[in-house]
Formats: structure tokens, C-alpha cells, sequence
């Protein structure tokens, strides 16, 4: 049994009875071939919930400090965070986006699901914030579909994504998958990049129903 179907089996029931998810729209998500799933990010238990709602495995990107830790703490949470698909990256300096971005693009080469938040970073205030374009250049880049998703009551769990969260209900909603082939060839233009991001975001919106700032969520959080 691979390490990734431990998890689910162990913990997948433990965090249903927990979290108890609704999923929406799993038959939106393409059985086979690479995919990229796109959503809104509102705390640090998206991704875990994330893996428990689909039946093949899902690859995100982490920060390198989940899994460097030390001691037999820090050993486990490693253990912990890899088995659930994360893949760590040193996202720090002018270099990080780039190294998440070719690492995506490994993923979605190897024919697997690369989940990503557009928005780069947890919504501060529960809003729906502007869409960074790597999620673009990396459908443009690999012709992976976009199926945008959604998740709903997550925040109300695990307010400001700090701490344990608390027991609750959560619904987690895939839109149809979104492809964007009529812009082969194009990964450079940065107005394709952005109408492609921007397309994204708004059925992201329609999805989670959350209220739209066309402003970057890391400016929001500096001011």
C-alpha cells in the first residue's frame, strides 16, 4: 500500500467524521491525464480536506518549512505532509515562483492532478482576491484542463488558519473543466496570461459565491 492510500485510509474516515465535506461536481474532475485544479484558498486545512474529495491522488506545492523540521516531531509532520501529496519548495526570494511553477509543470507532465490557488496566498478577510497568472502559463504550457473548484466553510472551522480546527461541515465544489487551447503558444503574452487567470477567478467566484477584490491578496495583507 502506497503511502498516499495509508493516509487516506487511516485518516480519510477521521477527517470525513470531522469535517464532514459535501462534495459537488467530482465527476467534473477528468479520470485520467493531467489536470489542474484551481480554487479559492481561505486556511491551512484546504489542502488537507482537498485529497479525502477526489479519487486520485492530488500534488500541491508547501513551504520546505513543513518538512524540515527536527527530532521525531519533525520527521512525522514530513512524513505527513508528503504522503498528502505536498511537494516542498523553498517559495522565499525571486527564485520561488519559479521554482513552483517548473515543479507544477513537472507534475502536470507526468500526467497527474497539480492542485494551485491562483491567489498565491490565504484570503486575510474571506474575500475572493486577484489571480496570479502562473496558474496560465501553466495550462498554456502543458494544455492541462482547469477545473476550478471552490471551498465553502472552511474559514468558520479554522479562523485566520491557525490552530486546531474545530469539527463542522464543509462543502467543497468543482466546476466543469476549462481549456484553453486556443491560446497554444502563446505562455509569454501577458494579456493572455491575465484574461486566462481572469477567466479562471470569475468561475472560481460563481463557484464559492465569495465577493471579488481586484487587488493581489499579499497587498491586501501588507496594508
Amino acid at each position: 500500500m502506497s503511502r498516499h492510500a495509508l493516509i487516506k485510509a487511516v485518516l480519510g474516515p477521521i477527517m470525513r467524521l470531522m469535517f464532514r465535506p459535501r462534495v459537488e461536481g467530482a465527476q467534473n474532475i477528468p479520470g485520467t491525464g493531467p489536470v489542474i485544479l484551481a480554487g479559492n484558498h481561505l486556511t491551512f486545512i484546504d489542502s488537507m480536506i482537498m485529497p479525502i474529495c477526489c479519487d486520485r491522488q492530488v500534488f500541491y506545492i508547501g513551504k520546505d518549512d513543513y518538512v524540515t523540521g527536527k527530532g521525531f516531531k519533525g520527521r512525522l509532520m514530513a512524513w505527513f505532509f508528503t504522503s498528502c501529496g505536498m511537494i516542498p519548495v523553498d517559495r522565499d526570494g525571486g527564485r520561488g515562483g519559479v521554482a513552483a511553477l517548473m515543479t507544477g509543470r513537472r507534475v502536470l507532465e507526468e500526467g497527474k492532478v497539480f492542485s494551485i490557488y491562483p491567489e498565491g496566498t490565504r484570503s486575510p478577510d474571506g474575500r475572493l482576491y486577484r489571480g496570479r497568472t502562473g496558474i496560465a502559463r501553466l495550462t498554456l504550457m502543458t494544455g492541462a484542463p482547469v477545473v476550478p473548484f471552490a471551498m465553502i466553510g472552511t474559514d468558520k472551522l479554522q479562523p485566520g488558519g491557525a490552530g486546531l480546527p474545530r469539527p463542522g461541515k464543509v462543502t467543497v465544489r468543482f466546476g466543469e473543466p476549462m481549456e484553453f487551447s486556443r491560446y497554444e503558444g502563446m505562455d509569454r503574452d501577458r494579456y493572455v496570461l491575465r484574461a486566462v487567470t481572469d477567466s479562471v477567478m470569475a468561475e472560481v467566484m460563481r463557484l464559492s459565491g465569495q465577493e471579488y477584490v481586484d487587488m493581489y491578496a499579499t497587498k491586501a495583507k501588507a496594508a
